[in-house]
């Protein structure tokens, strides 16, 4: 069997109807499982969350897999993590989203190895010429110059802080930060500038940095939100392959609330059928944990990211398939997913009103959003600049 490739005169994406039936979409998943140009062997992409690795929307051209004679015995290595380093001219992206909480954010990596079979973040990696399946999770795009970015663009004329999102699109304590601890670089910029940061993560890594974040904590420029989406160890396995494990994400927030720095546990995201039952339990681990305030998010499922979960639930939970998407499209209007700013994030409907009653009851029961820690920009001081003098003093 070989692959090539072969021209695209449309965006399968962007023109395909907006709403297909169960059936018409449990079948089209079907067959993306079964053409040999997506599939990727289940040995090669063990630890891996995506199932398949589809063209990527903005290619010129789509695979297809076709019988050349040839039949080879040999199996092929397991998919490795490729890191490219990436030189970007700017670091802190703006935001204008009425529904997003900050205006400005950071993410020292593009792509996550954590492989969450659902991450909204997926369909950005389209932008780099890859796909949103395997390729997001193993090549790894890394931007080592960072601080030295962040530190120009803080010390820019008319700059006004606002609390920086760190990893509001992929996980900034991702597995290759170990390696390259840009994150740590960018947090020691904002300690020295009296900055107030953000964190957002699954990954028990932000304890590192503990340090930093520690004393950034006490004059009030730090928290950090650590995203629980299953207490079920087996779960999480499934749907977050290289993430910390739920117990290790729990000892996660028990240590930094210990530490003084406020937590946000994200129960996020809720999908229907899968881990919706869990949100007490969540909760009120969390809360026992030392988290202060609590979040959710519905199931987000923009671009291609629909069918590679579709994908990931016939490989995994192939009776449910149906089920999960007829709840979400009931919260979504009838669609797969709604982008409209408001609802994108909770969803319309009886199903999603319930999701949200059902948090809101929990979370005042447990003593979570009673009160919210606001983080200080009145401390700030931009960055010295580096003259290579010797102080007189």
């Amino acid at each position: 069997m070989t692959i090539r490739a072969k021209g695209s005169t449309r965006d399968d994406v962007l023109s395909r109807p907006a709403i297909r039936s169960p059936i018409e979409a449990a079948e089209a998943a079907r067959q993306r499982r079964d053409d040999p140009a997506h599939r990727i062997e289940a040995e090669r992409r063990r630890g891996r969350g995506a199932v398949t690795n589809p063209t990527g929307r903005y290619e010129p051209a789509q695979r297809e897999g076709f019988a050349d004679g040839w039949s080879l015995d040999e199996e092929l290595p397991p998919l490795p993590t490729e890191v490219i380093v990436e030189k970007p001219r700017t670091i802190i992206t703006r935001n204008d989203s009425p529904d997003i909480l900050f205006e400005k954010s950071i993410n020292p990596y593009r792509g996550c190895e954590h492989g969450c079979s659902y991450c909204f973040a997926r369909p950005t990696h389209a932008y780099q010429g890859l796909s949103s399946g395997l390729d997001f999770e193993t090549k790894i795009f890394a931007k080592p110059n960072a601080a030295e970015l962040l530190e120009k663009e803080l010390r820019a004329g008319g700059y006004q802080p606002t609390a920086i999102a760190l990893g509001a699109n992929t996980d900034p304590y991702q597995p290759v930060e170990r390696r390259f601890r840009i994150t740590r670089a960018i947090l020691d910029v904002l300690h020295r500038a009296n900055h107030p940061v953000a964190v957002v993560t699954k990954s028990a890594l932000v304890l590192r940095d503990m340090d930093i974040l520690g004393p950034m904590a006490a004059r009030q420029l730090a928290r950090v939100a650590v995203s629980v989406t299953t207490l079920d160890p087996k779960l999480a396995r499934r749907m977050e392959p290289r993430a910390a494990s739920p117990a290790k994400r729990l000892d996660t927030i028990r240590r930094l609330a210990e530490a003084g720095i406020p937590v946000t546990v994200l129960v996020a995201p809720i999908v229907p059928a899968i881990n919706d039952h869990e949100i007490e339990a969540i909760l009120k681990a969390c809360a026992a944990a030392g988290a202060q305030e609590a979040g959710y998010v519905l199931l987000r499922l923009p671009h291609d990211l629909k069918d590679l979960m579709r994908d990931w639930l016939l490989e995994h939970y192939p009776d449910k398939l149906k089920h999960v998407f007829s709840l979400l499209q009931e919260a979504r209007g009838g669609k797969d997913y709604d982008a409209t700013w408001g609802v994108r994030q909770s969803g319309i409907g009886p199903y999603a009103w319930m999701i949200g009653r059902r948090f809101e009851t929990a979370a005042e029961r447990l003593g979570l959003n009673r009160r919210s820690m606001r983080l200080r920009t009145d401390l700030f001081r931009p960055p010295a600049r580096e003259t290579g003098q010797l102080s007189l003093f």
